[in-house]
Formats: C-alpha cells, structure tokens, sequence
C-alpha cells in the first residue's frame, strides 16, 4: 500500500515572514521538537497559496480539488537519532471548505477554519502580482507583487530556512505530537516589488498575535511551488 495520503500542486505561495520573540510559541512547540532558529532568529509565516488537482488516497474528491488555502506557521526541529528532522508547525489554517476543516480538526487535531475565501493571479511580461484574501468579519488581504522571472533559490539564504522544512508537527497532547513528512523538490522564488497585508492578525489568529497588524515583516517573497506528496503519519510519544 502507498504510504501518500495527498498528492497536490502548492502554487504560488506568497510567504509573509516576521521576527518574533520565541517566548510568544513557547505553549505551541509540541512534544519532542523544539524552535529551529535561522540565523538567531525565530519566525513565524503568513503564509497563502493554492492546491491545484487535489487527491486523497488517490481519489478526487468533487468541490474540493483546487482551493485556497492561508496559514500561519513557525518553524522547529526534531532529533531523530543523530539526524535533525526540520519542520513547520501550523498555528492555524484557514480552507473554503467547511468539510476539509472538520476532517483535519477532527481526525488529525489540526487547527484548520473555514472562512469565505478569494485569490486573484494577474501577470504580464515583466510582472507578477498574486493576492489571496479571506473573509472574518471584514476581508483580509496578502498580496504581492514580483518580476515575473523565476531565479533558483541561495543557499544558506532566509528563503532556503522559510521553504527548507519538509516535515509537519501537531501537538496532539502534552506528551504526544502527529509527525508526517512533505515532499517536493526545492522551489523557485520571484524577485519582490511591492507587496500589501491588510490582516488583522488579532481577529484572525487570537490576541496572542495581534501585535503582527503593526510589525513590519523582515521579508516578503512569491515562491513558485510544485506537486507535493503528504505521506501518512505516525505519533511520537
């Protein structure tokens, strides 16, 4: 039997990336990982993009094969052995569909939210501009704008850290975490122009991180994403 759950593309991902102080995670690390730093820096993501030509188990399920998707994230580490397994954790996912967002809360304890949900991608000869917005109470908005040239990404650059993380981690209790690994081959990344968050992060995602609606990200960049494969979990305690 395959060990893939999902197959997908993840396309165009406009990547939000703030500096946090690490004591704002510390109630979200899960059991047995801890914060990966890049350059003595914590991070947390905003991170939206689109699934294309979606299958679970190998089926397409109707209404549910292209969509958006939104989600804050931050980035940890597991030692397995003598190898540092690299990973992201979700603190919330926001989908269009009110069935994806019960099946991942429910049986996978993620943190998924369905909300009213938009994107646009608009392109000429030498630009691009990709927005992804979402409804919670008012329209929430990520948007930016790139050449329309994509470059491989540097090594040991921030965008390496930021895409360079192929495995997921959810907290599911106080001494157990869901671990699944995410492969796809290394992205390439547009050059930013200009780029628009009008989010307020407190309604969104909790008072805990309100403070981002006035904090400046250190980096804003277009990546241009690829066909994934999720593979089946397994629980660490």
């Amino acid at each position: 039997m395959s060990n893939t759950f999902l197959r997908a593309g993840w396309r165009k991902l406009v990547m939000a990336n703030y500096a946090v102080d690490p004591a704002v995670l510390k109630d979200h690390v899960p059991y047995k990982t801890e914060l990966d730093l890049w350059n003595n820096t914590c991070y947390v993501s905003l991170v939206g993009f689109m699934f294309v030509d979606t299958t679970v188990m190998g089926l397409k399920i109707p209404f549910h094969v292209n969509f958006e998707e939104v989600n804050l994230r931050f980035y940890v580490r597991c030692k397995d052995g003598h190898e540092w397994k690299r990973g992201v954790v979700f603190l919330k996912e926001i989908v269009p569909r009110a069935v994806l967002a019960w099946v991942a809360n429910t049986v996978y304890r993620e943190r998924y939210e369905a909300l009213s949900m938009r994107h646009t991608w608009e392109a000429s000869d030498e630009n691009l501009r990709i927005t992804y917005g979402w409804k919670k109470g008012t329209w929430h908005t990520l948007q930016v704008t790139t050449s329309s040239q994509g470059l491989a990404i540097a090594p040991g650059s921030e965008e390496e850290f930021i895409t360079d993380h192929y495995w997921g981690y959810t907290q599911v209790g106080p001494e157990k975490t869901s671990e699944y690994r995410v492969e796809h081959p290394a992205w390439e990344v547009y050059k930013t122009k200009a780029y628009k968050i009008d989010v307020d992060f407190g309604k969104v995602y909790g008072e805990a991180f309100g403070f981002l609606s006035q904090q400046k990200p250190t980096s804003v960049f277009l990546a241009e994403g690829s066909a994934i494969a999720v593979n089946h979990g397994k629980r660490i305690t």
